[in-house]
């Protein structure tokens, strides 16, 4: 404990020891940098320092990875505290996950209760949509005179109405205003995508909460569930939608055991369904007021860097109050760059990264950050033409790859024959058997009251017949309890090979993730687990080679803002922070929009360590503009730094009169009138 400063002992030590009389909810609002993690692992190992009961401790993260961390850093503190040798087996928390990994088991353990089937399946995105698309096209959707929304959008309205508990009229006019006219349309496609889901046992990512959700609606359900667990503590509150805080509530409607951590300074998922208003509202949600314990002092970055990011989120329409500190002092302010256009952008950026990389700042610990991908188009050319490294984040996930979800649609087939999805992906990977054949198999199977035997018993065309053969082998054979997991792994790896040698040219490529899928079964304790964990939280592909550069020991990093979030770096340049990019000219449309585009800066500016260049160039390029096609604009500071947050940092304008280099090559009539409204600018 000695390691903690005051508001993390607080927070730590709430309801334990001689506090042990104050059953409030928690409310930990945790600063950028200010030691989130640290503060809730200790709190979790003093909670059983203090006798609490591992299995009775619900512990909830946004990702598998965190959970992990969390557990191991959990230990590393109880073995400290304790006194114990490295040898020794510690408690471990056993309900320690995602909110849709937890609710996957209850639904699963509490199955026969609710109207599910013990035996179902989760479909991920990719299947998800096409299972969309195929009822869309069953009732006659896609034969529409008017364009009618395509299966991903359809998937994403649906996703959006059950996250945000919106209804279907609201979130058309706000969000999809160009599907309006589709309304009725909508209501019937989602009934009918919700009946296909019930017939063939299949679950979709967003029904994990919604059923959870549901199952707490019921009283006596969400009283037995609840008495369950004595402590409910959950990470990244600010990122969670509706649906998660209704369950939290249900849980635990007087607030006691609940721990939520989180800063509603970094709230910027709205898109995905998540409100800022659960951690707005969180103190007086339950029938006692919460305790607020308030994260503001900051271990990652300058003094400087904070009270630039300070002066913009103080600006914010409605938080909880804090002002970031740190006793690392600097000479170094966050610096306003302005520079002429996209292109003097790109050459700055790229100085300015070798500048610090011979000033002993390696490439890696270096960021670029935008708030839309397309933003560094211009950059990516530059340091290709330099031949910098870089690296960009949100490529292929593991599950998109197509030979994967080859592997896993096997697997899932074998688990629930009546997987309408997995099955047809399967089936059709064996040559000779197409659209027609598998959708005849599979509503044989549908209608059968036996679909394995049904299966078995199928005459496919005589092309396929002798690799037919070997599928019904392998499937009987994938049905047997008696093979041990993940020993059926390795049997669908062994029959999808030559499959996927006969599929695709880099097969050899492709095989390291079927190796990697085979590495990490070893992790789960059952086949069941193994879909349900890799589909709710996958991981990197090792063969998406769309980026990550194997061959250079060092790289820049090139990232969204939204994937940067949670990450920190010892420099940090944000791209385009002008009007119509940060914000978003798509994102101004209500003030609630407006309030998530400045948290967006925030989290932005809150991951420099040392150094932080905000770069506002006066012209852009954009498209798609009406009448005008694509054109350059002039461009104002961004709305989110007023002149008197700009007495934060320290103000430069690139390049200088004179100033020799590669900006010199550029045409100079042009320039000087761009240096000169530079420099008014500023003015």
């Amino acid at each position: 404990m000695n390691e903690l400063n005051a508001q993390q002992l607080a927070a730590v030590q709430h309801g334990t020891g001689e506090q042990a009389g104050d059953t409030r909810p928690l409310l930990v609002i945790a600063g950028a940098g200010s030691g989130k993690t640290s503060t809730l692992a200790h709190r979790v190992a003093d909670l059983i320092r203090h006798g609490a009961d591992p299995q009775r401790m619900m512990l909830l993260t946004f990702s598998r990875r965190a959970a992990q961390e969390m557990e191991r850093r959990v230990a590393g503190v109880l073995q400290k505290a304790l006194g114990l040798p490295a040898t020794q087996t510690l408690p471990s928390l056993p309900w320690s996950g995602t909110f849709h990994s937890i609710g996957a088991r209850l639904l699963r353990e509490y199955a026969g209760r609710i109207g599910l089937e013990e035996s179902f399946t989760i479909h991920d995105r990719g299947d998800a949509e096409d299972l969309m698309g195929m009822v869309r096209h069953d009732i006659g959707l896609s034969e529409t005179k008017n364009r009618f929304p395509l299966k991903g959008t359809c998937l994403g309205i649906y996703s959006r109405v059950l996250n945000t508990r919106d209804p279907l009229e609201r979130v058309l006019q706000e969000i999809y205003p160009w599907c309006s006219q589709w309304e009725s349309e909508l209501k019937q496609l989602f009934g009918a995508y919700a009946e296909a889901k019930q017939q063939q046992n299949v679950l979709d990512y967003d029904d994990l909460l919604l059923f959870w959700a549901e199952m707490m609606a019921e009283p006596q359900l969400a009283q037995e569930v609840g008495e369950r667990f004595d402590h409910l503590l959950v990470d990244e509150y600010q990122d969670t939608n509706r649906l998660q805080s209704e369950i939290i509530l249900a849980m635990k409607p007087t607030g006691q055991g609940v721990t939520v951590v989180g800063d509603d300074a970094q709230s910027i998922y709205s898109f995905r369904g998540a409100t800022v208003r659960n951690i707005l509202d969180f103190p007086h949600q339950f029938t006692q007021p919460a305790r607020v314990v308030t994260l503001d002092r900051n271990y990652r970055s300058t003094q400087p860097i904070l009270d630039a990011s300070n002066a913009v989120i103080a600006a914010a329409r409605e938080r909880h109050a804090k002002n970031l500190w740190t006793d690392k002092a600097s000479s170094h302010r966050a610096q306003l760059l302005l520079v002429p256009d996209e292109a003097g952008q790109a050459r700055w950026v790229a100085d300015q990264v070798l500048r610090e990389r011979e000033a002993g700042c390696t490439l890696k610990s270096q960021a670029v950050l935008f708030r839309t991908s397309t933003h560094s188009a211009a950059l990516e050319l530059e340091l290709a033409r330099r031949n910098i490294p870089f690296v960009k984040f949100g490529g292929l996930k593991f599950l998109e790859a197509a030979h994967v979800k080859d592997v896993l649609a096997v697997l899932r087939f074998a688990q629930n024959p009546r997987g309408r999805m997995a099955g047809f992906r399967v089936t059709q990977l064996i040559p000779g058997i197409g659209q027609a054949t598998a959708t005849r198999l599979l509503d044989a199977m549908a209608e059968a009251a036996e679909p394995v035997q049904t299966l078995q018993q199928f005459d496919p065309p005589a092309q396929a017949r002798e690799e037919w053969s070997r599928f019904v082998q392998l499937y009987v054979q994938l049905r047997d309890p008696g093979v041990a997991w993940p020993a059926d792994l390795e049997l669908a790896k062994a029959w999808y090979l030559p499959q996927l040698e006969r599929i695709h040219d880099d097969a050899q490529v492709r095989k390291l993730d079927v190796d990697q899928l085979v590495r990490l079964a070893a992790g789960y304790a059952s086949r069941e687990r193994f879909l349900t964990e890799l589909t709710l939280d996958p991981p990197q592909a090792t063969s998406d080679q769309s980026g990550v550069p194997h061959r250079d020991e060092d790289y820049l990093v090139l990232s969204t803002i939204h994937s940067a979030k949670g990450q920190e770096w010892k420099a940090v340049h944000v791209l385009n922070v002008v009007d119509g990019c940060i914000p978003s000219d798509m994102a101004t449309g209500t003030a609630e929009e407006l309030e998530e585009e400045r948290r967006l800066l925030y989290v932005a500016m809150t991951r420099a360590k040392e150094h932080l260049h905000l770069i506002v160039p006066h012209r852009f390029h954009v498209t798609q503009q009406a009448g005008g096609g694509d054109r350059h604009v002039y461009a104002g500071r961004s709305r989110f730094i007023t002149e008197t947050m700009a007495e934060q940092f320290e103000r430069v304008t690139w390049p200088e009169a004179g100033q020799v280099g590669a900006a010199a090559t550029q045409p100079q009539a042009p320039l000087l009138q761009v240096r000169a409204r530079a420099r008014a600018a500023w003015r």
